[in-house]
């Protein structure tokens, strides 16, 4: 088996595997519990947060390319992933009527997150088959924007331990298969609620883990071309990691369950995630 089938297998599995299961059990259960949501991300966004601080990013450093090259770039994963979110969110937002000037201004459910509430409301309404087809297209492209740089990170990682399966590489695709579950969760249940039959619906919600193989090989492609490439993927996917961990995960952890577990839960992935990484 090659790097390329290799890289596509595991990232498939974290990808569209993972997604798909959340989907499965959102079509079996129909209903997620908060807190469990809650400490699941906080803790996976614990996980990510210490391999991206800790081997990703020391890793582009270690290219050689000079910091300052690894800075602009872990800026430039922020600033990008936070404009394309920043235009679906204003782009949707104002068609969901619970969303007004006292919401919190970052999503406070996993519905929220990947759009599938945009989704909904217009089901509900019953409009029209341009308006679902829209909905349909950005949820997708939320879906996406949080997968791509995920794959990214893997797909990197893959690349600077030369086409080996390391440690970390390892641990991302294990940790973001994990993070999808919850994901696949808030896809599945509104479709189904929606009147889509459960098969359609848990095989719609793991083809939206696709976006995780594209942006793996886009990571390792990059990695490929040499130091340079590789300091610039391994900044990228770092500062879109971290966009979704600090600007999305761990605010909306903590809003589906006021308390003080979830950062205890994130403080226990970053723990779990130095023992894999120097254990």
């Amino acid at each position: 088996m090659n790097v390329i089938q290799t890289l596509i297998i595991t990232t498939a599995l974290a990808g569209v595997a993972g997604t798909g299961l959340g989907g499965l059990i959102g079509a079996l259960l129909q209903k997620n519990s908060n807190r469990t949501v809650s400490l699941l991300l906080s803790f996976a966004g614990g996980v990510m947060l210490s391999v991206v601080c800790f081997d990703l990013v020391t890793e582009s450093i270690e290219t050689g390319v000079g910091i300052g090259v690894v800075i602009v770039s872990v800026a430039f994963g922020v600033a990008v992933t936070f404009l394309l979110n920043y235009l679906i969110d204003r782009k949707t937002n104002p068609e969901v009527p619970h969303i007004d000037s006292k919401h919190p201004k970052t999503a406070d459910d996993l519905d929220e997150l990947i759009h599938s509430d945009h989704l909904e409301q217009h089901q509900a309404g019953n409009g029209s088959k341009f308006e679902l087809f829209v909905a349909g297209i950005v949820m997708a492209c939320a879906i996406a924007l949080h997968n791509v740089p995920e794959g990214m990170t893997i797909g990197a990682s893959y690349a600077s331990n030369n086409g080996v399966m390391g440690s970390a590489a390892l641990v991302l695709a294990v940790l973001i298969g994990l993070h999808n579950i919850p994901e696949g969760m808030a896809v599945s249940v509104p479709l189904i609620t929606g009147g889509m039959g459960k098969a359609k619906a848990v095989l719609i919600t793991a083809a939206s883990g696709v976006p995780t193989i594209v942006g793996a090989l886009l990571g390792y492609w990059l990695g490929e071309i040499g130091a340079l490439g590789l300091a610039l993927s391994l900044g990228f996917a770092s500062g879109a990691m971290l966009y979704v961990v600090f600007g999305e995960i761990l605010p909306q952890a903590i809003l589906m369950y006021h308390s003080k577990l979830p950062a205890f839960s994130a403080i226990a992935g970053i723990l779990a995630g130095l023992l894999v990484i120097f254990g």
